[in-house]
Formats: structure tokens, sequence, C-alpha cells
């Protein structure tokens, strides 16, 4: 038979695919890493905790425990070159149940993630009417407690948002006098957006069905050829929102009352610093915004080639994502300081965090904008990009991880697209539960509980002790040495034995301690810990599992890892061993170069 026929053979299993280049890693993982967190969650967590006290334990956390596990997953997932379970399996395979339970909390964010996607292509189709419809109350959804905030705001005839002049004197009104006043943006979200009903979930609304759809369609088809087409999107999607961030500020700074917003976004607090819920908190975004726990990074940095310098791949992105972060809120805060000036409200009415800062507040300062429709469909693209960025890896992630653990049936020719098509029909039918009246109460629970802060930092905190303390830190710097041909910094490697599991023990304890979880709905809470348990009870049943499949290399690596010195001691400290060497399945050097030829490819 004629090879070139044998190699288009829809039954054979075709070879695990690899970056095209270097780009496409490094923009994959800084689209998945700069997401909607660094711009409504990070400028909001820094002005509540003590303005810029808060970067103290920002940068504390992120040194000695985002950037470890970070580091951690990708050199994994390129060592292993395998997804976020069967690389556990074959690194350590008691604990195979680690990348089993961050499946299980990637998977709930596919299904729920992409619902606020689906609000954004709402507003982005409503940006482009005039007026637009969250800037009046003369809408069918509003009621008689609507009021326009312009209306009492006392803005003379002088004021120019396009020359920045105000002639008058607002001192005299305040929104927040008007007794049962509602704004017409919370009305819109609430009313027309939502329409919320507290008595049950009620029936799905179906333009947010429509929207639901359609981002689902744009996800798969950017994505079903897997990397080889993900890879491509991601110059666009990681690109253009930092563009338009930038364009924003510009704007932003323009404006009055902006320099009061960057001063309340900045102005330290010194005695927040002894706060434990603020080092929760910059713990809790730190994981978030890194995306650690949940399986993303050892897929991407599967498909890097075997030498590929992850190690300064990660730090180049940790700084880009900490500067994401910090350059948001800037963003954030000029625009939000201009809206108390115009307003006449303190920033403490003004500010608001997550949905209700790009649905809510946002739409309201740009409506003032001249030229508002534009703004809007700039800022709701913006969001729109910076989810799909995210939907598009914890998707492949998912796919990645199915895929490899089972290749013989899906590493085919045109399986990759069905795998997907599935994925996304499956978890557009789940989402719908989201899109009904009462669907934002059944996402709050599940984003409460489902991708709880307590699973990711008890998961972060058992990574590190699994690969410092079972593995061997020594070894696993040994693999790293032979990827990226140096060492990478001692520091790690105490990090990962004593630092980052004391912090995250810490930061766990005290958010079980001082976290009231509290869902909208009675039975909630039962629905909650289900979700939360989902996830966590993997690990000590793939723990028991391991123990009566294979009892005597349940600590064992798979022999299909390249070990150079497969024979010295897995962990020393201070010139002591700790943990000898394992005795391996050695393979010939032909048979090494030949693992190491194929990573290479």
């Amino acid at each position: 038979m004629d090879p070139d026929t044998l190699d288009r053979s829809p039954s054979r299993q075709l070879p695990r695919g690899k970056w095209a280049n270097k780009s496409e890693f490094l923009f994959s993982m800084a689209g998945v890493m700069n997401g909607l967190e660094n711009v409504w969650i990070f400028p909001y967590l820094c002005y509540k905790n003590g303005g810029g006290v808060f970067f103290i334990p920002y940068f504390a956390i992120l040194l000695f425990c985002g950037m470890p596990i970070f580091f951690l997953e990708t050199a994994l997932g390129q060592y292993t070159s395998e997804g976020g379970v069967t690389a556990w399996r074959k690194i350590c395979p008691m604990f195979e149940g680690i990348g089993i339970a961050s499946q299980v909390i990637v998977s709930c964010l596919n299904v729920y993630y992409i619902v606020m996607l689906a609000w954004a292509v709402l507003y982005l189709f409503n940006s482009f009417k005039s007026p637009l419809p969250w800037a009046n109350c003369d809408n069918s959804w509003n009621t008689i407690n609507c009021q326009n905030t312009t209306m009492y705001t006392g803005i003379a005839s002088g004021w120019s948002l396009l020359h920045n002049n105000m002639d008058g004197n607002i001192d005299d009104y305040s929104y927040n006098n008007i007794s049962l006043a509602v704004r017409p943006e919370k009305e819109f979200w609430q009313f027309r957006l939502l329409r919320e009903n507290d008595e049950g979930l009620g029936p799905v609304n179906g333009d947010l069905a429509l929207c639901l759809l359609l981002v689902w369609i744009v996800c798969y088809f950017c994505i079903w050829k897997g990397i080889k087409s993900m890879g491509k999107v991601v110059y666009f999607t990681a690109t253009f929102p930092h563009l338009v961030l930038f364009i924003l500020l510009i704007r932003g700074l323009t404006l009055p009352g902006a320099m009061d917003g960057i001063k309340y976004y900045l102005y330290p607090n010194l005695n927040k610093i002894a706060d434990i819920r603020v080092w929760v908190d910059a713990g809790t975004h730190v994981f978030f915004s890194h995306a650690v726990c949940h399986g993303v990074n050892t897929a991407l940095g599967s498909y890097n080639k075997y030498n590929n310098n992850c190690y300064n791949d990660c730090i180049g992105l940790c700084i880009l994502n900490t500067c994401t972060s910090i350059f948001a809120g800037f963003v954030v805060f000029s625009v939000l300081g201009f809206m108390a000036h115009l307003l006449g409200m303190p920033m403490e009415d003004v500010v608001l965090s997550g949905p209700g800062l790009a649905f809510i507040a946002f739409p309201r300062a740009l409506a003032h904008l001249p030229g508002a429709q534009f703004w809007c469909v700039l800022f709701f693209l913006t969001v729109l990009l910076l989810g799909l960025n995210f939907q598009f890896v914890c998707v492949e992630s998912l796919a990645t991880a199915i895929s490899d653990l089972f290749p013989v049936e899906l590493r085919k020719k045109g399986r990759q697209e069905i795998l997907v098509l599935v994925i996304a029909i499956v978890c557009f039918l789940l989402g719908l539960p989201f899109i009904t009246q009462g669907g934002i109460h059944l996402l709050n629970t599940v984003d409460l509980y489902a991708v709880n802060q307590s699973s990711l930092l008890f998961i972060a905190c058992l990574e590190s002790v699994v690969i410092a303390w079972i593995y061997g830190a020594d070894r696993f710097y040994d693999n790293i040495e032979d990827m990226i041909g140096c060492p990478p910094f001692p520091v790690l490697k105490y990090c990962w034995l004593f630092i980052t599991p004391l912090i995250c023990g810490v930061l766990l304890y005290s958010n079980v301690l001082s976290t009231p979880l509290v869902p909208f709905w009675p039975w909630g809470s039962g629905l909650g810990f289900v979700l939360m348990l989902t996830s966590l009870i993997c690990i000590p049943v793939f723990i028991l599992v391991a123990l009566f499949k294979n009892f005597e290399n349940i600590c064992s690596p798979s022999s299909e890892l390249r070990q150079v010195r497969p024979h010295k001691a897995r962990l020393t400290l201070c010139g002591y061993v700790i943990i000898d060497g394992q005795k391996l399945q050695t393979r010939s050097c032909a048979e090494e170069d030949k693992v190491l030829t194929t990573n290479s490819v």
C-alpha cells in the first residue's frame, strides 16, 4: 500500500500535535490569563483592600505561591506531553484524581462562564441603537421608579463632555436623594437582560438563548481543529482588547474627575495589611488570573516542544498578567472617577465589582460620552473577546484531557471536530437554565461553590506536595533542566517544598472560617456542596482505585518519561538525602533519544 494513502486513512491514529511556533503558545496563555477577572475583579479588590497596600500581599502571594504553581503545571504538561489528567497519571498514578478534579472544575466553567459572554453579545447588539436603551427611561421594561440620572445632577448648559468644561455647580444635587429612584442602566440589567424572577427559574429568555448559541458557534469554529485553529485566532483575540484598554485609558484620563478616581484606586490604607481577608482576596485573584488548578496550563504546555524554555515563558507571562491587571485598574477608575464627578456621588456609591462593573457601571459612564454608541460597541466587543480567550482554552483543555485518555479512539482524522462539537452541544444545553428568569441566582450558586476558592487552594497545595515530596523536587528539577538546558531558580524548590503549601494552607483555613456561603435559594446549599464535593471527591476515590489496581507502583512515574538521572536521589535538603532514588524501568539510550526526538517535533 502506498504510504501516503496509509497516512490519510481515517482509521490511522494521528500523532499528538504541537504548536506551530512559540508565539501561538504565548498568545494562548496570555489570552487565558488576561481575562475578565483582570478588568472587573482586580481593580475593585485593590480599591476595597487598601489601595496601593493591596500590592504587598498580591506580589508576595504571586512570587511565592502563584508563579511556582503556574510554572509547575506548565512544565508538567511540557515534560509529559499529556493533558491535565494523564500528566498526573504518568507522573504519580496515585494522584490521577488531581487531574480529574481540575477537569470537573473546568467543565463547570465551560457551562456557566460563557453565559456572561451571551450577556455581552446582547449588550453589544443594543449598543448600535440610538439612544442607548440603558440611557433613558422610555422603554417598555422601565418602571415608574426609573429616573434618568442626568435629570438630577444639575449639569448646566455650559457642560461639554467633549471639551471637559463645566460652568455649573452640581454640589447641591445628589442622585441618592431621590427616594425609590432606580437608574435606567440597572433596570435594563434587571428587567430587560435578566428579566429577573425571584420565585424560581422560570422560562428561558429566548434572546439570551440565541446569543448563547451564537457565542458557542463562534467558539466552536475557532477551536474545532484544536490548537491548529485556536493558535491562529488568539493572535487577534489576545491583542485587540489591550489596544482598546489603551484607547479607553487615554480617553478616561481626559475626563474630569479621572484623577480622583485613580487616587481612590491607589491611595494606601495601611490598616488593611493586617486583615487576613485582604490576603485571601489577593491569593484568590492570583489563582484565578493565572488559571491554576484548572488543568489549562498543563494542557497548553503539553503542546510545546520538549526543549522549549517554558521557564522564561512563565516569568514573562506572569509579568504581563500583573501589568495588565494594574493597567486595567487605571482604565476602570479613571472612568468611574468621571462618573462620580458627573453625578455628584461619592466613589463608594459608584464602584461595583464583577458583572455589575461591566454591565451597569461602565455602560452608565460610557452613555454620557460623545459618540456613546462607538464607545459601548468598543467596550462590549472587548468584554466578549476577553471572555472568548478564556472559553477557548477551557474547552480545549477538556478536549485535550479526553483525547489523551482515549487516544486510540479519538486521535484520528475528524474525531477532534466531533469531540469539540459534542462538548459544545452538551455545555450549551446545560447552560440554558442559567439564562432563565431566575438563572442569575443559579449562576451565582454554581460560581460560589463549583469554582470555590477553597477547592482551588486545596488542589494547589496538593499539587505542590505531590511534586516536591512524592515525585521528588530534585528529580523534577533534573527534568526541567533537561528540557530547558539550565536549572530554574533554586528558590522554586523550597517554594514547592514548604512556602507554597504553607501559604495555601493558611489561606484555605482562613477562607473556610471567614467566608459564609449563602446561596439565594434554600436548596442552593445542597446543590453547592454537591458541586464542590464532586471535584474534591475525585482525589480520594482515585487514590483508592490506584491502591487496588497496582499497589506496588502507585507512586512510580511512567517508564515512558525521560529520566536523565534515574538513580539519583529524588529529594535532598542541606546535603542530606531525604528521599532516595527509585527503581525505574529503564530504557536504552536509543529509546531515550527517540522519545526526545518525538517530543521535539
